[in-house]
């Protein structure tokens, strides 16, 4: 069996103690090739402003670093954050991303580790192979990351599709638990189906039937949809084989995201269209700074109410 350097022990149960016990949320800062023109455009800046990708990550760099550097954004009430790959390669406020996330501000990073999604095969989108995978995870350890997050789609009550789409991510979470770090693994709801309550029953099933597989001693953790039956996920986030639950927005705008999150017990939020909602690269730092504490606010009292 191949060995693998591992995280720092002690900064490593630092922030496993902080995910587990922590009162807040998880802010998503990994908007990658295709969804990053998106967030650039809801931030203020048009697709006319950037000519290739490089200046477009630049951007959305300068975004995030904003983010962080803010007064409000702090480990009291965000407790981790998940990067883009080329944001942990990347420094902000002179360190690299993860070190000033950790060391300055007491968040523990996260690293989206996906590809992007295959078309849609018995109601699913299961992920497109992820290259290089080890190696990036070899990189994730040094980088001094905690963890790692990736995603694939479900949008219909498909037995089969469902158990793939679970299977797979089990999979993957398995190798990246040999690498010592920690797996949020995301089978995101498309929140406008018609049998979305009833996928949400399939996938609780398949997920506790797959945590069965991992060793006594492992853990991961769960980022999913907001469901339709409060609580529905309560069983999950009592297991002993599940750190934390955090919810994805999805689509829902902020307010209806906190109303569905404070429904929830045990889960907290993992937002990201929802987390940026409101902030603006035409606003001064005052009225930044301001409009995301109220966010920070706001998102971290739906956490915690459940």
């Amino acid at each position: 069996m191949t060995q693998h350097a591992k995280p720092d022990t002690m900064t490593y149960q630092a922030q496993l103690e902080k995910i587990r016990a922590g009162q807040g949320f998880v802010a998503a800062l990994d908007q990658s090739g295709g969804s990053t023109p998106k967030a650039l455009r809801l931030y203020g800046i048009e697709e006319d402003a950037y000519n290739n990708d490089d200046e477009m990550f630049a951007l959305i760099h300068q975004m995030r670093s904003r983010i962080v550097n803010a007064p409000s954004f702090t480990g009291d009430k965000v407790v981790g954050a998940i990067l883009f790959e080329m944001t942990m390669d990347r420094q902000i406020a002179g360190k690299p991303a993860a070190q000033t996330l950790w060391e300055d501000n007491g968040v523990v990073p996260f690293l989206k580790v996906d590809k992007g999604l295959r078309d849609q095969h018995d109601g699913v989108q299961l992920m497109k192979p992820i290259d290089g995978l080890d190696e990036t995870l070899e990189r994730a350890v040094a980088a001094g990351m905690f963890g790692t997050k990736m995603r694939s789609v479900i949008s219909a009550a498909n037995p089969a599709g469902v158990a793939a789409n679970v299977a797979q991510q089990f999979e993957i979470g398995k190798r990246i638990l040999a690498h010592g770090l920690m797996p949020i693994l995301e089978p995101e709801v498309t929140i406008s189906i018609d049998d979305k309550a009833e996928t949400e029953a399939l996938l609780l099933a398949e997920i506790t039937k797959q945590l069965d597989t991992l060793d006594d001693d492992q853990q991961i953790m769960l980022k999913l949809t907001l469901p339709e039956e409060p609580n529905i996920y309560l069983p999950l986030v009592n297991h002993p084989k599940v750190l934390r639950i955090v919810a994805l927005s999805g689509g829902y705008d902020r307010a209806e995201a906190n109303r569905r999150l404070a429904q929830n017990s045990g889960i907290i939020a993992s937002f990201s269209r929802a987390l940026t909602e409101g902030l603006s690269a035409q606003q001064d730092d005052a009225a930044f700074n301001a409009t995301l504490a109220q966010t920070i606010d706001d998102i971290h009292a739906a956490s915690v109410a459940g």
